[in-house]
């Protein structure tokens, strides 16, 4: 079972802005006030030319000056959705690579490709901006613990997907299984549970969904609407259509690698299906 699929530019970036481009926020207590922003929060460059630098900006809305440093790392999920982030400074040129932003002001951070411009398929990384704590109090002493008093400590992490020239996705449905599936558990203070997890939500009936994408350049599945059509357990036509959003609160962005990538899905259908029967998959827009 196959289909083709694939998603405008401008719209996989506005998706990945919302949610594959996590922007970390780390707390702690204490006493000046702080706020970074960084923009823009996803860059798609090229592994030539003018299109592979980008321009990120970060910028002091805080009432303080703010010194920040720079790194980066490699993307890489799994076929169950897991992260894994390796060391990748070497294939970029960040400069600079530490600053310090005056109150409401801004610094211009450029990210320069210099790895591989030959590479077959598209690579995902993170810009990491990380705030720096600083003395606050010239006058105090370490043994006072007065010597650096930050409030709030900001990480924020910006997606830079580079890709050769011409680079398409090519995704299509491996299976489709009927399953009973669990919706994603709350995320919940676990200092409001004892340090225990929040028990995961009651099974439900939906369907297991393998896709794969044996393209040149990353898919983003929450970029198209899913139609899903079979026939139920009493024998009724089952037909469901899922919009983007539907899709994004279920799977996230559900980033798709490029050449053999491969992803499982869960997907609720508030209806049991018969799995004796076909169950078909198809992207739409």
């Amino acid at each position: 079972m196959s289909s083709s699929f694939s998603v405008r530019r401008g719209r996989s970036i506005a998706l990945m802005i919302g949610v594959l481009a996590v922007a970390l926020v780390i707390m702690a207590i204490a006493g000046a006030a702080w706020a970074m922003r960084v923009s823009p929060m996803v860059s798609e460059l090229t592994t030539t030319g003018a299109g592979s630098a980008a321009r990120i900006e970060v910028g002091n809305v805080g009432s303080v000056a703010l010194p920040f440093e720079t790194r980066i790392t490699r993307m890489d999920i799994d076929a169950n959705g897991n992260v894994t982030e390796t060391d990748a400074d070497d294939d970029f040129l960040v400069f600079p690579p530490q600053g310090l932003v005056p109150v409401n002001g801004r610094q211009v951070v450029r990210v320069q490709w210099v790895g591989d411009p030959k590479i077959e398929t598209s690579h995902a990384y993170y810009l990491w901006v990380r705030q720096l704590p600083v003395a606050t109090d010239p006058t105090a002493t370490p043994e006072s613990g007065g010597a650096v008093s930050v409030q709030v400590l900001y990480t924020m992490k910006a997606l830079i997907v580079v890709a050769p020239p011409g680079a398409e996705p090519k995704v299509e449905v491996v299976s489709v299984t009927p399953a009973l599936v669990s919706p994603p558990a709350p995320e919940i203070d676990p200092t409001l549970t004892n340090g225990q997890a929040a028990p995961p939500p009651p099974a439900e009936p939906g369907i297991e969904i393998v896709v794969s994408n044996t393209g040149k350049r990353y898919a983003l599945m929450s970029g198209a609407t899913w139609i899903v059509e079979g026939t139920d357990t009493a024998g009724q036509p089952f037909r469901r259509e899922y919009d983007s959003g539907e899709i994004s609160k279920t799977v996230g962005v559900g980033y798709l690698a490029p050449g053999g990538g491969k992803r499982t899905f869960k997907l609720p259908t508030g209806t049991a299906l018969d799995p004796a029967k076909p169950v078909t998959l198809k992207f739409g827009r």
